[in-house]
């Protein structure tokens, strides 16, 4: 495993953990405290868990598993999934702290970070795939079905 893919899962694990300590945090403020939790620390804890711990995990291990290009395939350029890596990352710990600061102000520079962050986290998205396209190829397993393996 190459370390972009390493970096990518070890930052999926450290988003997991940001979203297990504020989901602990909720719900001892919920079950022992008799306060609900703001909608925004709910978004908070959904985004580090779905698009921090989850999307991390699968661009890193597809980035891992999926066949590397030819040689001579121009098409793909790591820089891109590097760059993706670091757009996601941005958007999402922006996301994440911006969410987290709401309960507290309204300011419009936070409610701005807040789409800013969720519109990086889209941008990252797109970028990643865009990158990883010519890697999401057969390797055999197109003159398997031509024999009419179903799979």
């Amino acid at each position: 495993m190459h370390s972009l893919a390493r970096r990518y899962i070890k930052t999926a694990v450290a988003f997991l953990a940001a979203g297990l300590v504020l989901g602990v945090y909720m719900i001892v403020r919920r079950e022992l405290g008799g306060a609900w939790p703001s909608p925004y620390l709910v978004t908070a804890h959904t985004h580090a868990i779905l698009v921090g711990f989850m999307m991390f995990m699968i661009l890193g291990v597809a980035l891992w598993l999926f066949p590397r290009t030819r040689t001579d395939d121009r098409r793909y350029h790591p820089g891109r999934v590097e760059a993706a890596y670091w757009i996601l990352l941005v958007g999402s710990v922006a996301r994440f702290a911006g969410e987290l600061a709401r309960p507290w102000s309204a300011a419009a520079w936070l409610r701005w970070t807040v789409v800013l962050a969720g519109t990086a986290q889209a941008v990252g998205l797109l970028v990643y795939f865009w990158a990883m396209w010519p890697r999401i190829r057969p390797v055999g397993s197109h003159v398997r079905e031509a024999a009419g393996e179903r799979f």
